[in-house]
């Protein structure tokens, strides 16, 4: 989610909690050595089968804001110099991405700052298809959270919890972004409750939120309140994901890319799953 303008009333009650994020790094760090963390027992299991949760990547993937989230121009072309060589002009927040704390917070994390042991996380898949199918602003809530706990157990530590609301069938074509002059607040399509973030912070560990859209908060969202509650808690998010369909609804385990772009809010996340 990028390009978003919220009122300074929002922006007041944001709080700075770089000292707790400080202090989380700091316990992940006692079990990290040499730049590798030591793996609890079921993320080390081999897997049987590796997805790419990750969009192909161009300028024409739909971003939040409307207009292409990079520009690649050709410094070096093989046949005139002998190699081939881009620069790219990169909006941080637009295809698979990460959204750091830093994002919508004061002073939170960076995305270079995100802690290793952040970056390996077991998946946990809610599955909210056939609400979105009738309603594309509906929203994963509490009981969507308390439904997979009953039907898989608890939500294990340093998780990331991902909504499938089937989005990602729909990228390129205007059904993404669900921008609709008909209809009243802006773009339409599904995210998370404010309530459902809230509880995941006040009675889980889970560490990640994952949408197959293009923000945490759903399309019509005027405070970014999901946003504001989760990144700010040293949590990050991961927007635009791709192949939910194929992992199961717990028991993966995700794998993400983050870029380590000093000061970055977010950025382009190759994430891979495990299962």
């Amino acid at each position: 989610m990028c390009h978003v303008c919220v009122t300074d009333a929002v922006k007041r009650r944001m709080l700075s909690r770089r000292d707790l994020f400080r202090a989380s790094a700091a316990t992940a760090a006692a079990a990290t050595v040499g730049g590798a963390f030591m793996a609890p027992p079921a993320l080390a299991q081999g897997a049987r089968r590796v997805t790419d949760m990750t969009h192909l990547f161009s300028a024409d993937f739909p971003t939040f804001g409307g207009v292409p989230g990079v520009e690649m121009r050709k410094d070096a072309d093989f046949a005139s110099d002998g190699y081939n060589l881009y620069t790219l002009t990169v909006n941080e927040h637009c295809g698979t991405h990460i959204d750091a704390p830093l994002h919508f917070s004061e002073d939170g994390l960076s995305v270079d700052e995100l802690p290793l042991e952040s970056l390996v996380v077991p998946l946990c898949v809610i599955d909210i298809r056939a609400r979105a199918a009738e309603d594309r602003d509906t929203r994963v809530t509490p009981d969507d959270i308390r439904a997979w706990i009953a039907a898989h157990g608890e939500i294990p530590d340093n998780a990331c919890v991902a909504m499938n609301s089937g989005w990602a069938a729909k990228v390129g074509t205007p059904e993404f972004r669900g921008a609709d002059p008909a209809r009243p607040g802006g773009l339409h399509f599904p995210g998370f409750h404010i309530e459902a973030a809230e509880m995941l912070i006040e009675e889980t560990g889970a560490r990640v939120l994952a949408v197959d859209t293009l923000s945490l908060d759903h399309g019509p969202s005027a405070d970014f309140a999901t946003h504001y509650a989760w990144l700010p808690s040293g949590r990050y998010g991961i927007e635009c994901i791709a192949g939910l369909d194929e992992v199961p609804a717990a028991g993966a385990t995700l794998m993400v890319g983050a870029p380590k772009l000093r000061g970055g809010t977010g950025g382009q996340a190759r994430v891979i799953a495990l299962h």
